[in-house]
Formats: structure tokens, sequence, C-alpha cells
């Protein structure tokens, strides 16, 4: 079983919404022209993943999966009498909870943020059909986390993740305006070249060995007490 840390820390880098699944390109590619824009987006991201994920991970095991309305009855649990299975609507559950915290978040930058509101325009909205906040509540689904902390870490983790991604090829787009690009690449044309090789660079982040399961460090803790007193006799 993986640590709260690592699959925080695996959500930024390794498994990077972005450079690792290319989840959410349309609102990446539209409003990263500004750091500003970018910086924005990416915090309502981070908002909306951190408070979705673990609200639709209670959704998952407490109503919708098969047996989890056994806190109601013995009855309704896996198994029993009257099993209920509502996982048919984990979609339309999800997306739901998904655009009511985007209306909120929507909401509180128009009434504290007007200019920043102004700015990411039509994009702020279509966080709703962001396909990054429906894959990390799919993604919670299918790796069945054990715990809501786990669930809560992976959320930010992916949301800081598309963040840090926004902000990187915003910062990028803005200096190479005063860069000598090719005419045919200008614009998006050169904006998919960087964002390709930034996936390729963040795929060496794959190959790091997290904090992993207790068990196995046990294991090799235990295979190299074994070696060491081979050693010595």
């Amino acid at each position: 079983m993986e640590s709260t840390l690592d699959i925080f820390v695996k959500a930024i880098f390794s498994e990077n919404m972005i450079f690792a699944y290319f989840l959410g390109m349309c609102s990446y590619l539209a409003v990263s022209k500004t750091v500003k824009t970018g910086v924005g987006l990416g915090a309502a991201v981070i908002f909306v993943l951190g408070i979705t994920v673990p609200i639709n991970y209670l959704l998952e095991n407490y109503v919708l999966k098969e047996g989890a309305l056994e806190w109601l009855n013995e009855a309704y649990g896996k198994g029993g009498e009257n099993t209920i299975d509502l996982s048919f609507l984990s979609f339309i559950m999800f997306i739901a909870v998904i655009a009511s915290m985007v209306q909120l978040v929507e909401m509180l930058v128009e009434k504290f943020a007007p200019a920043l509101y102004g700015a990411l325009g039509i994009f702020l909205p279509l966080i709703a059909v962001n396909c990054s906040i429906l894959g990390g509540a799919l993604f919670m689904q299918d790796r069945q986390y054990s715990t809501i902390l786990d669930a809560t870490a992976f959320g930010i983790g992916s949301g800081i993740g598309w963040f840090l991604a926004i902000v990187a090829i915003a910062a990028i787009r803005e200096k190479i305006r005063y860069s000598n690009v090719p005419p045919a690449l200008r614009g998006l044309g050169i904006t998919f070249i960087i964002t390709g090789l930034m996936g390729i660079a963040f795929m060496s982040f794959m190959g790091i060995k997290y904090g992993g399961d207790k068990k196995e460090k046990a294991e090799v803790v235990k295979t190299s007490q074994v070696i060491n007193d081979q050693i010595q006799e």
C-alpha cells in the first residue's frame, strides 16, 4: 500500500494530469497565454480537485458502491438480502459535485477578483467539463484508495501538478514571443512541441522508486541482514 506522501508526490510529477495523461489540454492551451491567467485558472483547478475528489470518494464508498449502504442497514450490505448497488449513477453524481464546486469557484472569483474573472472568460465555468477534473474522480474510483486522506492527497497533488504545467507553459509562451519562431510554428504549433518536450522531461520522474510498501521494505531489510550475516560467517 502506498503512503499518502507517495500518492501526493506521484500525482504532481510522474502521474501529472497534463504531461502523463494529457487531460485538460483545451484549457491548458487556451488560458496559458499569460502567467497571470495561468496562475488564476491553476489555483481554481487545485481548489476544485482538492474538494471534489474527497467528496466523490465519500459518495463512492458510502452511497454508490455495491453494499456501501450497509451503514444504514446490514441488509443493504454486500451479500445481504437487499444488497443495493448504485454504481451506475457514478458519472452523474461525480459531474453534479464537480459542477456545484465550479459554480462556487466562479462566484468567488467574480466577487473578489473581477479582473481575473474577465481575463479567464468562458474557461472558468468550463472547468466543470475539464477532463482532468472528472479524470481525478475516475482515477480515485479505479485505484480504490483506502482512506479519504489518500484521496485528498491525490486530488490536491493532481491540482498542483496541473498548476505547475500551465504556469510553466505560460512563462515559456511569454518568453518565446520575443524569439525568432518560424511563422508556420507560431502560436499553438510551438506550444504543442514544447508541451511534448516537457512531457518527455516529466517521464524521467517515472523511474523514481517512491516510499512503496512497508512490507516490501521489511523484506528488503531482512534480506540485507541475511546477506550480511552470511558475509560475516
